[in-house]
């Protein structure tokens, strides 16, 4: 159970001088069977919302386990949250609502007044006289007089009562209750709730008590009130847990690793029980983590205004597609909450996550990855596979030839990069029969020049092993290079931009650097590669079409799906293709996800745009867009019937010389003439957002956020506060 889904990955590692085994920095190795290492102080525990009890009651732990988790629409902060009607009710204002219950209140009581007076007649003192005898009023003994006072006073309270339900129902006086007591009754229901029973209590592990793990769940029942567990070890503790009613461990196993380890049991390859600094709340139970607020605006649908806004792997398995000028807070606000987020679900088993963008870019410490891969920097100390990690010759050229000439595919012949992967596939298979090994870059760079003593030295390697089907192909690829246009050329002057001293080091399929495969996805990795955008943006931007690549064919083939696997895109200009949106497509069945940020669309191809959108389950406008970047976004997000009031101001003709009078006063004192309203509702079809609103009507700090679930379920676009 200590290897809970952290076996071993494939990776390339070169050999120690001594010639022994050197485990590989760049993969998460399995935790070693002894105990692992302990803190000296107790991990971090999830911070307490603002509503939680008071420090010393218990745990903050604890009551972050037992706080109410309800059922809500995509994109809910389900945290503590309390469902809302789904349209809101109508509303009346407060003063109005004062006002009403103050008239109304002294109504009612001139009504007593006139009534206790006698100003109204005798009359409703009738029934009081016809109910008690007429000795009881002037009864000397105690016995009659006390129930003639009883009597008379049940008699006036309930004529009381009788007009305070009729003045209070007409003056509102129950709704000006809930709207001013309202907020003091939901923070009384804030305080802490009494205990659960065991039975029910997530803090005393019912599942494992009723499965037959008494122990197991003795000893976490003991470490979480000890405040020596934290949310990271209740998630992974609940992974394995799962794992063993999957079937895929044994009960005993896993009991004996929490009675050895408690809390430490079952962990992360890396050792690491949390990070070492969070920027957002983040709800493992839930695997959500928050990035904002709906704010209240009446564009929102009215069960999201005021509920907080979050992103899960059930949304993000759709892809998510963000749009912003630079300075809007894609990177802060969103990206690095979202790579915080899969790191500590892969802390908890859960996830698989590589986060990429350019050099500098705030995606998280290096303490909160298994490997930080920075191509270009001096002295590296992990490299990337350039072939992502395969064995097949054509495998490996569809993926290099998408990143090399994937954003030209519209000026090849036959409008793909098929033709550049079948030449890189006539050079990539002869080489890995002749050397057990695909070429490195400038090797491949000098068999797509035709370089003839490259050429003459892979055709006598051949000869020699008698591979005649492979120098077929190599003659073949001799043929096309003397025809004019050939795809070859342009495959050599974009492989030399990798060819430059400053990626010396990298790309090396010899086995002698560490590289990091995509092929490791069904492990809980947590990858950083850092992109030579200055000075090198073309590279770069190969990179970025080779990581993408490699991530959707590497997903989809893995044989094991149970971890979310998460590629964090940041900054994906000039990355997005026709083969990449397919590849995002496969990606929603795969249990895995994209997430891809733009400064702005034009960076897409124009025939690509609509695709692009249509491909993504989750879009995201951020403040500062343009029009014509908002208009792609109205256009997908559609329209929707709203209720419309027109209200037409229609001058009063006064006919006579008194009504003359009195509106010639009226326009005096109030500046305005009589008029009056004729007010026309009607029912009409409206953008939701439109691209003037996306452009000119969103605040600073606000983004636009529309999601979709993996099972189709969605939810309409949400306006954001980022900073809330």
């Amino acid at each position: 159970m200590d290897t809970e889904g952290t076996q071993d990955a494939q990776h390339t590692a070169a050999p120690p001088p001594s010639g022994e085994r050197r485990p590989d920095p760049a993969v998460p190795r399995p935790a070693a069977p002894s105990a692992p290492p302990r803190p000296t102080a107790p991990p971090a525990v999830p911070p307490a919302p603002p509503a939680t009890a008071p420090a010393g009651s218990q745990p903050p732990l604890l009551t972050w386990l037992r706080t109410p988790r309800p059922a809500a629409a995509p994109g809910i902060w389900t945290y503590g949250h309390r469902p809302r009607a789904e349209k809101e009710p109508e509303r009346v204002p407060l003063r109005q609502l004062i006002s009403g219950a103050v008239i109304s209140f002294l109504c009612g009581w001139l009504l007593w007044s006139l009534l206790w007076n006698g100003y109204l007649g005798p009359y409703w003192y009738w029934p009081l006289q016809l109910l008690r005898p007429d000795s009881w009023a002037a009864a000397r003994t105690p016995g009659d007089h006390t129930a003639y006072l009883i009597l008379s006073n049940a008699y006036y309270g309930l004529w009381i009562l009788g007009i305070a339900l009729f003045f209070g129902r007409l003056g509102r006086w129950p709704e000006l209750a809930r709207r001013v007591l309202g907020p003091l009754r939901r923070a009384r229901d804030r305080a802490p709730a009494a205990r659960p029973e065991p039975g029910a209590d997530p803090a005393q592990w019912p599942e494992l008590r009723a499965h037959g793990a008494p122990d197991a769940a003795d000893r976490l029942t003991a470490e979480a009130r000890a405040g020596a567990m934290n949310d990271v070890d209740v998630a992974r503790i609940r992974r394995a847990w799962a794992s063993v009613r999957s079937g895929a461990h044994s009960l005993a196993s896993f009991t004996d690793a929490v009675l050895r380890h408690g809390a430490a049991a079952c962990a992360h390859p890396s050792g690491q029980r949390d990070l070492a600094r969070r920027t957002a709340p983040h709800d493992l139970l839930a695997h959500q983590v928050r990035i904002g607020t709906a704010a209240d605006h009446p564009r929102n649908p009215y069960r999201h205004r005021g509920s907080g806004c979050a992103l899960e792997p059930r949304v993000l398995g759709t892809s998510l597609l963000a749009v912003g000028p630079a300075g809007s807070g894609k990177t802060t606000r969103l990206v690095r909450p979202v790579v915080e987020a899969m790191c500590l679900q892969a802390l908890a088993g859960q996830c698989a996550v590589i986060a990429v963008g350019p050099a500098g870019a705030a995606l998280g410490g290096d303490d909160a990855f298994d490997v930080v891969v920075r191509i270009g920097r001096p002295d590296p100390e992990c490299d990337l596979d350039l072939y992502g990690g395969t064995t097949d010759p054509d495998e490996a050229a569809g993926i290099l030839a998408e990143a090399l000439v994937g954003d030209l595919a519209a000026q090849l012949p036959g409008g793909d990069s098929r033709r550049a992967a079948t030449a890189l596939a006539q050079l990539l298979g002869p080489f890995r029969a002749a050397h057990g090994r695909f070429p490195a870059v400038g090797e491949l760079r000098e068999l797509l020049d035709g370089a003839p003593g490259a050429v003459a030295a892979l055709r006598a390697a051949l000869e020699a092993a008698g591979d005649h089907t492979l120098l077929r192909e190599l003659d073949a690829r001799a043929r096309q290079a003397e025809r004019p246009g050939d795809v070859g050329l342009l495959l050599a002057d974009r492989i030399a931009l990798l060819d430059r001293p400053a990626f010396a080091a990298f790309f090396d399929p010899t086995g002698a650097t560490r590289q990091v495969s995509l092929r490791s996805l069904d492990h809980p990795l947590r990858v950083r590669i850092e992109l030579p955008e200055r000075g090198h943006a073309e590279a770069s931007r190969i990179l970025a079409r080779l990581v993408l690549a490699q991530f959707t064919e590497c997903a989809v083939a893995r044989s094991d799906r149970s971890l979310f696997a998460c590629l964090v895109l940041d900054e994906a200009a000039h990355t997005i293709t026709a083969e990449a949106l397919r590849g995002l497509q496969r990606l929603r069945s795969a249990n895995a996800g994209a997430v891809l940020t733009l400064r702005s669309l034009d960076d897409v191809p124009e025939s690509l745009r609509s695709a692009l959108l249509g491909s993504v389950g989750c879009r995201m406008a951020f403040a500062g867009v343009t029009p014509w970047d908002g208009a792609p976004f109205a256009e997908v997000w559609g329209k929707e019937w709203v209720e419309t009031r027109d209200v037409t101001d229609r001058q009063i003709i006064a006919h006579g010389a008194g009504m003359k009078a009195f509106h010639l006063v009226r326009q005096l004192v109030t500046g305005k003439a009589a008029t009056s309203k004729a007010i026309t509702v009607r029912t009409v079809e409206r953008e939701r957002w439109s691209a003037s609103d996306l452009a000119n009507a969103l605040p600073a700090g606000h983004a636009v956020l529309s999601v979709t679930t993996v099972e189709g379920e969605h939810a309409p676009p949400v306006l954001i506060d980022l900073r809330a």
